[in-house]
């Protein structure tokens, strides 16, 4: 489901040492890496140009920026790193590793890209996303951004009073439900083999949803492409023009074990995460976590504010010890 984005320029991996290897290119990563490059920190953020919102048409809830394509929001981005004097590097990283000290004891990682390349850091700011994965339903993945969705505050205005199809997945779904429900009259629940109590079943029935128990075995689309409706196992086809459903959210981990970052699973079995501490600081000394790695449920918005506040809080770190070999070496001097 991830799509890649245009990109007009390359920058090329330093050979030196650099002060923060930012791994991810999205809202997290882009605005830590700012925050860095304002402070006069060496920063490359290593991009691999597969955001989780690609297919969508637009960024919401982003105040001064409602509705600006994801692509376009990562292009300006980019350009604001590099005004600064960061760097963007495309990329992925098949490893990182914490590294010998340097000479003033300070911490060392080493990056190793997919290609070969490498990069050594003195701190890592993780901002690699998640990847959602669909239920296994013929026809309903090529509907991912556009007539499928997943979050009321993402995409709901666009989908407002809309016929709207809840394919249920767990005990999260009644939230999603009523969350929809708020913006359409017209919601039907496909429990589709999941389990909903008496009492979920009361709540959706006050609002006038009506539930589904039929397993769903197809998603039907119009002669447009988009969504007609679902088929049921008897042959049943309810018109719909919208479904939402929870998605399983894996953090992309790809090439990190090697920091070995503590994971937690995320509430009612939807996924794991990396777990984080203050600022997105993490058990493993000179690395952050920022953006949908630490907090998967967060929109554009928060996951900005993530990286911006992990992005000042490594920078401090920096100061610290920087300070720290200075007067070390202000003492083997004396």
């Amino acid at each position: 489901m991830d799509q890649t984005t245009t990109k007009t320029r390359n920058d090329q991996l330093p050979a030196g040492l650099v002060d923060v290897a930012v791994i991810g290119g999205g809202a997290a990563g882009l605005n830590g890496a700012l925050m860095l490059a304002r402070s006069r920190r060496t920063v490359v953020v290593i991009d691999s140009a597969s955001p989780r919102n690609a297919p969508a048409e637009g960024v919401h809830g982003l105040l001064g920026l409602e509705g600006i394509a994801p692509a376009e929001l990562y292009r300006r981005g980019r350009e604001e790193v590099r005004s600064y004097g960061g760097l963007v590097v495309d990329g992925a990283v098949a490893a990182a590793v914490p590294a010998a000290p340097g000479p003033d004891g300070d911490l060392r990682f080493t990056l190793t890209l997919a290609d070969g390349r490498t990069l050594t850091a003195r701190r890592i700011l993780v901002a690699t996303g998640v990847r959602d994965v669909l239920p296994d339903i013929p026809g309903l993945a090529q509907h991912w951004g556009v007539g499928l969705v997943h979050c009321p505050y993402c995409h709901g205005w666009e989908v407002r009073d809309e016929p709207i199809g809840i394919l249920a997945v767990g005990p999260g779904s009644r939230h999603a439900t009523l969350l929809f429900r708020q913006l359409s009259e017209d919601v039907i629940v496909f429990a589709n083999g999941t389990d909903l109590d008496a009492d979920t079943r009361a709540r959706f029935a006050v609002r006038g949803t009506e539930v589904i128990d039929g397993a769903v075995t197809e998603v039907v689309a119009d002669e447009a492409g988009g969504i007609a409706g679902v088929r049921l196992d008897d042959g049943t086809v309810v018109a719909r023009r919208v479904l939402t459903v929870m998605t399983q959210l894996r953090v992309r981990t790809e090439g990190l074990d090697g920091l070995q970052l503590p994971m937690a699973d995320l509430p009612g079995g939807t996924g794991r995460h990396f777990v984080t501490e203050m600022a997105g600081s993490t058990a493993v000394p000179g690395v952050w976590v920022a953006g949908n790695a630490a907090e998967p449920m967060t929109q554009v918005g928060a996951s900005a504010a993530a990286g911006a506040l992990a992005g000042g809080h490594i920078n401090a770190d920096l100061v610290g010890a920087d300070t720290d070999a200075a007067l070390g070496a202000a003492a083997r001097a004396a």
